[in-house]
């Protein structure tokens, strides 16, 4: 193992979205709603879902494949795969273990992280110390959710905001001065009723009365939670910049969680950015929690949003409460 510690850049993109579309105007068959109402309050108009047959590590499968593909990896050069997930196939195995056979990485280590809508900028932190300490060179982070898996249909409030999908980047040693300059991660329990699911686990196993009380769906304070993440936001932005030794005027791309376009300009203010520095695909995919920060991340790279050079700031924040961020000046 070496020393010192290694530039950690993201050298290879991608990602996937289930095949079925589910636009506000299906939702209005179901629920009392209307499209302005869910446009204005969060600006989605779709998101995609998984069909009965698909799971969190299907999709996973297909980001991956993409993103070893875009880095010129093959499946068996991977040292490790780290997928953040909260809708996992199952309790356990892992996740990761399951992508890992699907793709034939017979070398790689494989374990699962969860941190919510955070999760992906928790594992980039967690798979980026990886290569940095010289441990590993190849280094797969998947974000990967099946949310309609989880949401009450019949629940306005939730239902509406959830989607389907995944996204993967290949960590690798990069050219010194760029990859990743800097994180900042957070959480605060004090938050953790505010968005949950409330059986499943050892605290309420399921019982035919955790089913019959439909205590198995997420369940969301979408006030308070709102009012968290307007704050935390710009907050943990400003900390990854000024941690990195810059200032927001030098962010040439802003790749935010996609949970809600009033959010995002609450985020985007703060920082002082003008929209054009700021992707957003919320009206196509909703809140794809881990997965959200990726697919984004892959779709503006794709269309040359972000190129070498770049500095280039993610952040999202969910349950738990949890938030993260980090600065990367682009390398690829």
């Amino acid at each position: 193992m070496e020393s010192a510690l290694r530039p950690v850049g993201i050298t290879g993109l991608g990602s996937w979205v289930p095949e079925e579309t589910v636009s506000n105007f299906d939702l209005m068959k179901m629920i009392d709603t209307t499209d302005e109402w869910i446009v204005t309050r969060t600006g989605i108009s779709e998101r995609r879902k998984a069909s009965e047959q698909e799971a969190a590590s299907d999709l996973g499968v297909q980001a991956a494949q993409k993103a070893l593909e875009d880095a010129g990896l093959k499946a068996e050069e991977l040292d490790l795969i780290l997928v953040a997930t909260i809708t996992p196939d199952m309790f356990f195995p892992a996740t990761a273990c399951l992508i890992q056979h699907e793709i034939g990485a017979v070398n790689a280590a494989a374990f699962d992280l969860s941190a919510a809508c955070s999760g992906f900028i928790y594992a980039l932190a967690v798979g980026s110390q990886f290569v940095a300490t010289g441990m590993y060179r190849n280094v797969l982070v998947v974000a990967a959710e099946t949310l309609s898996k989880i949401v009450d249909w019949r629940d306005r409030n939730t239902c509406i905001l959830f989607g389907d999908g995944a996204g993967a980047v290949v960590l690798q040693p990069v050219e010194e001065g760029y990859g990743f300059l800097a994180f900042d991660l957070g959480s605060d329990g004090a938050g953790a009723d505010l968005l949950k699911v409330p059986a499943g686990g050892s605290r309420k196993p399921a019982t035919l009365e955790t089913v019959r009380n439909n205590e198995h769906y997420i369940t969301m304070n979408g006030n308070e939670v709102f009012k968290f993440a307007v704050k935390i936001m710009g907050e943990t932005s400003l900390k990854s910049i000024r941690c990195a030794g810059l200032s927001p005027e030098a962010v040439d791309y802003f790749v935010p969680h996609q949970a809600n376009n009033r959010i995002i300009d609450a985020a985007a203010k703060r920082l002082n950015l003008s929209a054009d520095k700021v992707y957003v695909n919320l009206d196509k995919y909703g809140n794809m929690s881990s997965a959200s920060v990726p697919v984004a991340l892959d779709e503006a790279v794709r269309k040359g949003f972000i190129k070498k050079e770049h500095i280039v700031v993610l952040v999202g924040f969910g349950a738990g409460l949890t938030w993260g961020s980090c600065v990367l000046k682009w390398a690829k």
